[in-house]
């Protein structure tokens, strides 16, 4: 253990959720919008369902291995922080901060503010003056290919974010509420969706409807397509593009962890956060996959790799109800990106709070208010996650001259891709790292498959590194890159705090 451990004062957090309030914590991170767009990405990067599929499949391998390597370190240092905590511990505070410090950056709060804008623009369906064209601010260019706005599908962006920071800083019972209810909520809409597509899509996979499983080229799969300048052919070409369309399932499950970052608020945490992280996991890598399956069951595979706006939930319901399954799937999307939103900004928290009391943040941030929560780093967070919805990327369409505007935080979700999986590695690697380093430490819960499970974990995560290292230099380089500008801040708050 640390010194710096060692000096904190007692934890003002309160041990306040069970088993069942830590599960939906996993799943609601979980469960947001990536499920229902994604996998339209996906789609057109491979082009067959059976690599689709296998796609999900191995994400889902990724998190249960990683999971079941979670859970021995949660158990060990139940505290605030969780990921953090672990890192620091294993590997020096350094590890640690950089982990934090590229949470706080873009991470953590760069996916609330995808979430954020996903919620908006399904609210947009059924209240038309919410549109990201609607400015009330129009674009104002930044140069170097940026600008920054404030539309209606923003305000509402912010506005959420606003809300849910507000009624997680009363009280841990508030957000506790609020998961559980819209965690049931979006789950029991997910499990709808594959009910719908496996029994009313049922004699469509028996015909594959009309696409090869495994022969993309069969569908007029083209890697030139898939990939615009890839100039690699052949099946190493669709193997390179099969990494990157793990991408977007990756994304849309990497919020397991997020129950650790609450460590210090779980009862019985020695059994309690193992439960939550292997249930959690568990159900959602399942209808994960099932879901897919759906989408594949209900519509051509085309229609799933070019699906309006990427929204192929929406196209399924749609394809099976007309006009009302679509806004009924909107509805649950909003559902969805509520209570996810919710799990991220409770749990996110926590992080930078641990931080704090280690020195290596603002040190109002390590306080808790009166309802026993972090409030400011609440606040810290929130703040900074609605400047994340303002910036927007600036394109030219090179046949009509008009400008295109995208959203930052994406494109910086995109560059941190590579640098998320290396703190995976460390992650999984700091069980055995902790083996030999502190081998007496009690561990409630011993990694199930120990050695093997971590090392499986660990080459899947370094294939997909070197994948996307190969088939995107620049994005992974500008990841590596923001993961390294918290190298001179840690260095000015460790000579702050001597």
């Amino acid at each position: 253990m640390s010194e710096t451990t060692s000096r904190q004062p007692s934890n003002s957090l309160v041990r306040a959720l069970g088993p069942l309030d830590a599960t939906m914590i996993v799943i609601g991170s979980m469960i947001g919008s990536g499920i229902f767009i994604t996998s339209a990405e996906s789609a057109r990067l491979v082009g067959a369902p059976g690599w689709l599929l296998l796609a999900w499949a191995i994400a889902g391998l990724m998190t249960i291995t990683g999971a079941l390597c979670c859970s021995e370190l949660a158990t060990m240092m139940p505290r605030a922080g969780g990921v953090y905590v672990f890192l620091r511990e294993a590997y020096g505070p350094s590890f640690g901060f950089l982990f934090g410090w590229t949470l706080f950056l873009v991470v953590q709060t760069g996916t609330i503010a995808a979430v954020a804008i996903a919620f908006a623009k399904f609210l947009g369906v059924f209240v038309s003056s919410v549109a990201p064209e609607d400015y009330l601010i129009a674009p104002a260019p930044l140069g170097g290919g940026y600008a920054i706005s404030l539309s209606t599908e923003q305000l509402v962006a912010i506005l959420l974010i606003a809300l849910l920071t507000w009624t997680n800083t009363r009280g841990l019972e508030i957000g506790r509420i609020v998961q559980n209810t819209f965690t049931f909520a979006k789950t029991a809409a997910l499990a709808g969706v594959v009910i719908v597509g496996l029994v009313l899509g049922w004699n469509a996979i028996s015909t594959v409807r009309s696409a090869a499983w495994w022969d993309s080229w069969a569908n007029g799969w083209s890697s030139q397509i898939a990939q615009p300048g890839l100039s690699i052919v052949g099946g190493f070409a669709l193997a390179l593009l099969f990494g990157k369309a793990m991408v977007g399932p990756l994304f849309a499950q990497t919020a397991w962890t997020n129950v650790t970052f609450i460590g210090s608020e779980v009862r019985d945490p020695g059994k309690n956060l193992v439960r939550a992280l292997l249930w959690g996991c568990g159900i959602v890598v399942i209808l994960y996959l099932l879901a897919n399956l759906a989408y594949i069951a209900v519509l051509p595979f085309p229609e799933i790799q070019h699906a309006p706006q990427n929204r192929v939930a929406v196209a399924m319901m749609n394809a099976v109800f007309g006009h009302p399954g679509a806004m009924c799937m909107a509805a649950a999307i909003m559902i969805s990106t509520f209570g996810c939103n919710n799990g991220l900004i409770l749990a996110g928290a926590r992080v930078y709070y641990a931080m704090a009391r280690d020195g290596l943040f603002f040190r109002k941030i390590a306080t808790t208010n009166a309802f026993h929560v972090p409030a400011a780093a609440l606040v810290a967070q929130g703040i900074w996650t609605a400047f994340l919805t303002l910036p927007r990327t600036m394109t030219k369409n090179p046949t009509t001259g008009t400008v295109v505007y995208g959203n930052v935080y994406i494109q910086l979700l995109e560059y941190i891709v590579s640098a998320d999986l290396l703190f995976y590695i460390l992650l999984v690697a700091a069980v055995m790292v902790l083996r030999r380093k502190n081998p007496d430490a009690q561990r409630p819960y011993r990694t199930w498959g120990y050695p093997l499970v971590p090392i499986i974990s660990i080459l899947l995560a370094a294939l997909l590194i070197v994948d996307l290292a190969w088939i995107a230099p620049a994005t992974s380089g500008i990841g590596i890159a923001i993961v390294l500008t918290g190298v001179p801040v840690y260095l000015s708050w460790r000579k702050c705090a001597t």
